[in-house]
Order: structure tokens, then sequence, then C-alpha cells
């Protein structure tokens, strides 16, 4: 059976592709995109249409940091529920960190993650696997048979490694593959138990505070290692000023780094704890920083930063009705992160839709060496259908993903999620799942 998309605007930057033209998918793969395609079809073909006119058509956007939560906390997350929030959102493969009970750190872990993603997931799932047993920072996992398992790339998470000699030397394991070691950056020393960005606005409010310097600390040593063993480094949010001048040092050094930052770091500032009247829902890993960051990231955007990432992160809604110093950090963006980037970037013309599909889709494959980022015919059909003219207010009620937790609830935002098609069967279509 064959799939025509017909009408919409062709956004695929690899192939220099921006217009009007249709799309044909048949055997699961891309077999044409062009003008005319729709002319090569037979009166008796069988093939199922939609029509895309007023439409963006993109490759599949690839999310490159998500926790699904499974195994260990399916009441937070699942596979299923998590997989289904993706496909909503406009993506139709996801990267899964390590953070579950047991961590991904052993051969059988990841193809355990692929087994259940086989079984349950709606889109594609990727595992990441933990850089160091049990992610404590202290004996490396086998990287080789992790990489034969499956596993796209390394990161302990959200568990910075503290001893740098196991940091050069998981680079150096790393390299080997030519996989990414991903890097969240935190100096636990200074960032202690901080719940928000550290300045005047922490003070008043009453809140300890996460200096910035606890994030380009660590990452100025990273940076500095991966420079010496030459070894892919990605960062994982990055979310100040200084950082981007150190990463942007690094780069010119010669350094093999690559950057994502998430919708929130990009539109929200320290400001939203206050004027949120401290909802839990603003409360983040990096933490949401000052409006000078917020600025030299979103000026960055269009440019040298590499990935838009969701950092999805969601928790049960008890979790976070508590007080701001209790709640768990992580908000959840699967849901949100697309309308959220064509309201704030694409509509004000900060970013072109082909620059968009490069931070959500070519990048990502790039980075973690899957498939994707083109409609190239011969390639799998991912794809993201968007509807840029649709309005509405976001509800939380609304979402696939079991969590509820963020603070973009009753924005007012354009565009949405019109269909996503993965492997060449839609998964979505008119904004609704398909049974």
């Amino acid at each position: 059976m064959k799939l025509l998309i017909r009408g919409g605007r062709v956004a695929d930057p690899t192939n220099g592709i921006d217009g009007i033209n249709d799309v044909l998918v048949e055997n699961r793969g891309i077999a044409a995109v062009g003008h005319d395609v729709a002319d090569t079809l037979g009166d008796d073909d069988d093939f199922q249409f939609i029509d895309a006119t007023g439409k963006v058509v993109c490759p599949g956007f690839i999310d490159a940091h998500v926790h699904l939560r499974e195994p260990g906390f399916e009441e937070k997350e699942d596979l299923a529920s998590g997989t289904r929030a993706a496909a909503l959102g406009g993506f139709t493969a996801v990267a899964a960190m390590p953070n579950t009970e047991p961590k991904v750190d052993s051969a059988g872990m990841v193809r355990s993650i692929k087994a259940l993603a086989a079984e349950k997931a709606v889109a594609r799932v990727y595992p990441i696997a933990c850089i160091t047993k049990g992610a404590k920072g202290e004996e490396l996992t086998e990287v080789a048979d992790l990489v034969e398992a499956g596993a796209v790339a390394l990161s302990d998470d959200g568990e910075p490694v503290a001893n740098p000699q196991v940091m050069r030397l998981a680079l150096q394991y790393a390299s080997m593959f030519d996989i990414p070691v991903i890097a969240h950056c935190e100096d636990r020393g200074l960032s202690g138990q901080g719940v928000m960005n550290y300045g005047r606005l922490s003070t008043i409010l009453g809140l300890v505070g996460i200096p910035a310097e606890a994030e380009e600390a660590m990452l100025a040593r990273d940076l500095l290692l991966a420079l010496n063993t030459g070894a892919r480094l990605h960062i994982a949010h990055l979310s100040t000023k200084r950082g981007l001048e150190l990463v942007r040092w690094a780069r010119e050094s010669g350094g093999r780094v690559t950057v994502e930052v998430t919708p929130h770091h990009l539109i929200l500032s320290e400001e939203a704890v206050h004027t949120s009247q401290y909802d839990t829902n603003t409360k983040v890993s990096p933490p949401l920083r000052t409006k000078t960051d917020l600025v030299a990231l979103g000026q960055a955007l269009a440019g040298e930063l590499d990935l838009i990432a969701t950092d999805h992160a969601p928790h049960h809604q008890d979790d976070k009705k508590v007080e701001y110093n209790y709640a768990p950090f992580g908000i959840s963006g699967l849901d949100t992160a697309v309308p959220m980037i064509i309201t704030e970037f694409i509509e004000p013309g900060l970013l072109t839709w082909s620059q968009m599909v490069e931070k959500m889709s070519v990048n990502p494959a790039s980075l973690l060496g899957v498939d994707g980022g083109s409609l190239t015919p011969g390639a799998p059909a991912d794809i993201t259908i968007i509807d840029p003219e649709l309005e509405y207010v976001i509800d939380p009620a609304t979402f696939a993903s079991k969590g509820k937790n963020t603070p973009f609830a009753g924005k007012e935002v354009k565009g949405d999620v019109y269909a996503t098609i993965v492997d060449g069967r839609p998964v979505v279509l008119r904004y609704q799942l398909v049974d």
C-alpha cells in the first residue's frame, strides 16, 4: 500500500527543499518527493491519501533527551504513554535516558529496553546507556557490549561524573566506537541543596540558589577533557551565556562538541518562579536562569546551538504538589515543544522552518547516528506534518504523557502536530492517535 502526502510545504534542508511538494511513501520508505508525484500513480493503485494543503511536511522529529521512566517508575511514565506523547508531539523517535531502575548499565538492560519498546512503543526508541555502573561515577560500564547491544550514546544523565579521571576514560573508550558522551554539567559541591538560580531573586524568594558556576565549572572541565581525548562530547540542556562562550572557545580549539537547549531554557527565566508564585513546575535542573542568559541562548538558536531537546521529565502529580524545596526537578516536554517553538521563534521570524527541522530532526539523527533527518528517496518514512495556523490553549489534561507537570499550562499557542508517520504508518492523524 502506498501513502501520498499531497500539497504540503516540504521543509527538508538536507536536500535543499523548502516549497510546495508531494511526498510518496511506499514499502515503509520515501519513494519520491516532487511537484508531480501524484501523476505517477495509476488509477488502480491502492494508496492512502493525506491532504497536507496549508501544512508543513518535515522529516520526523527526533528528541535526543527524554525520560521514559520504564522500568522502575511506571507511575510517572512508561514506554507506551511516553511514546504516545512523543508521537502526538511530532516526534517519530526518542532517545531514552538510562536513569531507570535498574539503570541501563549493561547489555542485557539495553536489549530489555529495545524489547519493551518493540512491544509497547508507537515511536522509535533509542537506548542511551550509563557511563558508569549504577550511574555512581566510579566504575566504567562495558562500552563495547553496550554499543553492540544497541546503545546510541553514553550518559549518567542527571548524575554528573565527578571524578575527572573516570570521565576522561569514558571519553577515550567512547571515541573508539565514535559514539557521543552526553554530559550533565553540574558541580554538586557548588549546587548543593539549591532549587533555583542563585541571585537577587532567589534571596528575595527565600530559596537556596544554584549558581551558574556550578554548571560552567563542570562544563569547562568536560570541554578540556574532550579536547584532550578527541572524543565526541554532547552538552545536555545548556542554560547560561558564559557556558555558550565556553563552547565557542572549545569549538574554535578543535573540540568535537555539540550542544542542546530545551524550550523551557529558551522561553522562561528565573522570573517564572516568582510570577507563578512558587509553581513547582518551574523547578528544573539546570534551573531557569536570568533574562540575559535566555536572550543569549535565543540569539544563538538559529546558528550554533545544534539541537532542541525536551529533557522530558514526567512526574506523578503528587510529587509536584509539595513545597518548592521538596519537589523533584523536571517538567514534561514532549507534548509542548513544537507549539512553543513555533509560537516563540517561528512566528516572530527568529527561526525558519528549515532551521527548526535542522535542530529537531537533522542534527539529532546525526548526533545519535540513526536513520532520519531527511526525506531522501530510500530513507525510512518517518514524517512529521504540522498545522502552523491552529490556535489553542495548552491544557495538561489532554497530554498523552502521564506527566502533567508543565509551566506552560494555559499558554495560548499557534501550531500543532497534524500527523506523525513512523516507518510509513500514520500513528497520529488529524491531531489524534490512530488506534
